[in-house]
């Protein structure tokens, strides 16, 4: 029986409609004419995707196994491989792929006004199959630390989701950093509460870490927060 692995592919940013509040959201989505694709045991992925409440058709050809949905993705399975169609691939992507791993967490966070309009930006990379998932989203009118804060809980949630245990957290803020490790206090009580947060989210993973990182070393999350507001 084959893993469950998600080959590695060049993304690309494609509105994929809204998380939350009506804001903008993206997601991953593969190069021009290519779509996600798992070598996977299509009776293993067939079990993941029922688990998680996927309807189930049969296949449209000779060469198909079965078709799913599940959220704003579709599955369709051959012999040794599942592949992926629709808006939100991740919907499907994140309950197929193995558990376990570790993956890179990269966050960022933008605020015009300070405060003023704010977005997150976020991207996972796993050290064998590449960009997993990225996402950005308007979040309303609030500080830049706040919304690295909630830059921070998006990637963390997604992680989770996509059932990594261990997560390297990288970003370009040095506040939340040393807020995060304990190393500087959190006066402002918006941030204490955001910090309870990711406190909460980081005890799902076996072993985490975060790391301040300069600026163009996060550049990937940072144009997409700036890329959310400039749709805004």
């Amino acid at each position: 029986m084959l893993p469950c692995e998600q080959n590695p592919f060049e993304p690309v940013r494609t509105p994929a409609g809204d998380r939350r509040n009506g804001n903008s959201y993206t997601v991953e989505a593969p190069i021009s004419g290519r779509m996600p694709v798992i070598d996977c045991d299509p009776e293993t992925a067939r079990e993941r995707l029922e688990d998680a409440g996927a309807a189930f058709a049969d296949g449209n050809t000779e060469h198909e196994r079965w078709r799913a949905t599940l959220g704003d993705a579709n599955a369709v399975a051959y012999d040794d491989q599942v592949v992926v169609q629709g808006e939100r691939p991740v919907d499907v992507t994140a309950v197929i792929r193995e558990r376990g791993g570790r993956v890179h967490a990269y966050f960022d966070g933008a605020s015009r006004g300070n405060p003023g309009p704010a977005a997150v930006g976020w991207v996972l990379v796993s050290p064998g199959d590449g960009i997993v998932a990225e996402g950005s989203e308007t979040i309303g009118s609030t500080t830049n630390n706040r919304a690295e804060y909630e830059a921070l809980i998006a990637v963390l949630e997604a992680a989770a989701r996509f059932g990594f245990d261990e997560v390297e957290i990288r970003g370009d803020s040095q506040l939340v950093a040393k807020q995060v490790t304990g190393e500087w206090n959190t006066n402002d009580p918006a941030l204490r509460e955001r910090r309870v947060r990711v406190r909460e989210l980081l005890r799902e993973f076996d072993d985490w870490s975060i790391t301040h990182v300069p600026r163009e070393v996060n550049e990937h999350a940072d144009d997409l927060a700036n890329e959310a507001l400039d749709r805004a």
